[in-house]
C-alpha cells in the first residue's frame, strides 16, 4: 500500500476500535493500564536497546545535546513511564459521569453525560515518554489514539507501542485503538490531517513551527498553543520577598518550558526600590535583562528592550522587563502581548487581585504563585495531554476530562411534543 492508503486504513481501524474502547468499564481500562506499566518495566532492556538506535542516528545527524537528552531512555525513565501509567489508572474515570440533571415543566428529566471524543491524533517530537503518556490518557478516557512521533524517536516509539499493544491483545481489546504511525515521511502527517471522517481531534505537541504546520494543513479541529509568553506583574502592594521568590522560580527553574516567565511588569510606585534588588538577583543567576527606559534607570546592566522583546518566548535565561503606571496598563500590556497561556500577579490587595483574574485574557491566571504551576499535574489533573490556548473545546492544561465531551440524555414517560 502507499503511505496515503496505509494512513487511511489506520484511521478507519482506529475508528472501529474506538467503539470498543468507549464500552469498556473503568475496571477493565485500569487493569489494562496497570498491565501495560508492568510490561514496560519487564521490557526495559529491550527498550533501552531500541532507544540506542535512535540515539546513534541522532548523533550522526548532529542533534543537540539537549535534544539527545530528551530522546534518551534509561532504566529510571522507563520506570517513570510505567509510574505515569499507574497514576492515570488511579485517576477517576470521567466517562459516563452525569454532570448536570434538571427537570422540565412536562416532567422530562434532562441531563448531560460525559462520553469519549472518539479518535485522537497526536503529533509530537522527540520525547518517547509521550508515546506512553498520551496513549494512557486517551485510552483511559475511552478513546482510540493514533500517535505520530518524530523520526528521531521512531525505534523507541514503535517498541513502546508493541509492548502496550501486546497487553491490549491479551485483554481482547483491538490493538488498532492504539497505533503508532510506523514511518516518518511527512506525507504521512499530511494524509493523517485529512482524515476528518475518522479522527475527531488533533493535538500537536512540540515547537511553534510544528504546531503552525499542523494548523495550516489540518481539516480536523486542532488543540494548540503556539508559545508561552508568560508575565508576572509586581503590584505596588507586593511583598518583595515573595515577588523575588516567584520571579526567580518562574524564570530560572526550567527556562526552556512554555510556562516559564518571559516578561516582568513592575508598578512605577515600587520601581526605585524593587528593580535594583530583583535585577541584582537575576544578574547573579546569569539572566540577561532587557528593559524599557524606566527599568534601565534602576538596572544599568539591562539592555534596551525592543518591540520584539515584548512578543518573545525566549526559552532561555533572558527576561524582558517594563515599568507600568498602574494595573490598567499591566492588563493592557498582557492582553496585547501575551499568548493566552499563563499570567501571575504579586499583590496584597484583594480588589486588585480580583480585577487581574477577571480581566486578564489567559488560560491560567495566578495570584501570588509562580507561572510554573500552569501544568496539569501541578493543578491536580493527575496528568496532562497538553495545554490549549484556544477556547474551544478546552482552555489551559488538559487532563482526562478534556478528552471527553458531553451528550444530552433525556428520561421521559411517554411525553410527546405539542
Amino acid at each position: 500500500m502507499t503511505i496515503a492508503e496505509q494512513i487511511r486504513k489506520i484511521a478507519r481501524d482506529a475508528r472501529q476500535a474506538s467503539h470498543v474502547m468507549a464500552r469498556l468499564s473503568s475496571g477493565a481500562k485500569n487493569g489494562l493500564l496497570l498491565a501495560m506499566a508492568d510490561a514496560l518495566v519487564a521490557s526495559t532492556s529491550m527498550l533501552v536497546e531500541e532507544n540506542r538506535k535512535d540515539l546513534t542516528a541522532g548523533e550522526q545527524k548532529g542533534l543537540s545535546s539537549a535534544m539527545l537528552d530528551r530522546l534518551m531512555l534509561d532504566e529510571s525513565r522507563v520506570r517513570a513511564m510505567a509510574d505515569g501509567l499507574r497514576e492515570v489508572a488511579a485517576l477517576p474515570d470521567p466517562v459516563g459521569e452525569v454532570t448536570r440533571m434538571w427537570k422540565r415543566p412536562n416532567d422530562l428529566q434532562v441531563g448531560k453525560m460525559r462520553i469519549p471524543l472518539g479518535v485522537i491524533g497526536i503529533i509530537y517530537e522527540a520525547r518517547p515518554n509521550v508515546t506512553a503518556d498520551a496513549a494512557a490518557l486517551c485510552l483511559k478516557a475511552g478513546n482510540g489514539v493514533i500517535l505520530r512521533g518524530g523520526s528521531e524517536a521512531i525505534h523507541s516509539n514503535l517498541a513502546i507501542a508493541r509492548i502496550l499493544q501486546a497487553e491490549m491483545d491479551k485483554a481482547g481489546i483491538p490493538t488498532a485503538a492504539l497505533t503508532v504511525v510506523p514511518f516518518a515521511e511527512r506525507e504521512g502527517v499530511l494524509e493523517l490531517l485529512k482524515q476528518e471522517e475518522c479522527i475527531d481531534l488533533i493535538i500537536p505537541r512540540g515547537g511553534e513551527s510544528l504546531i503552525r504546520f499542523v494548523v495550516e494543513h489540518s481539516k480536523i479541529p486542532v488543540i494548540k498553543h503556539y508559545k508561552g509568553v508568560c508575565h508576572v506583574f509586581v503590584d505596588a502592594s507586593a511583598d518583595f520577598d515573595m515577588a523575588e521568590r516567584i520571579i526567580v522560580n518562574a524564570k530560572t527553574q526550567r527556562p526552556g518550558v512554555c510556562n516559564a516567565l518571559e516578561t516582568i511588569l513592575i508598578h512605577k510606585d515600587v520601581a526605585e526600590t524593587f528593580i535594583p534588588r530583583i535585577a541584582a538577583t537575576l544578574t547573579g543567576l546569569k539572566v540577561e535583562l532587557r528593559g524599557d527606559d524606566c527599568f534601565r534607570q534602576f538596572a544599568s546592566q539591562a539592555k534596551p528592550a525592543t518591540e520584539e522583546d515584548w512578543h518573545a518566548e525566549y526559552l532561555e535565561l533572558i527576561l524582558a522587563a517594563r515599568v507600568v503606571d498602574d494595573l490598567d496598563e499591566a492588563i493592557d500590556h498582557i492582553n496585547r502581548y501575551g499568548s493566552l497561556h499563563t499570567e501571575a500577579i504579586v499583590t496584597r490587595d484583594y480588589a486588585t487581585s480580583q480585577r487581574f483574574i477577571r480581566e486578564v485574557n489567559s488560560s491560567c491566571v495566578l495570584i501570588n504563585a509562580s507561572t510554573r504551576f500552569a501544568d496539569g499535574n501541578q493543578l491536580g489533573l493527575g496528568a496532562e495531554i497538553g495545554i490549549s490556548t484556544t477556547k474551544l473545546h478546552s482552555f489551559g492544561p488538559m487532563g482526562l476530562e478534556d478528552l471527553t465531551t458531553t451528550k444530552f440524555i433525556v428520561y421521559g414517560d411517554g411525553q410527546v411534543r405539542t
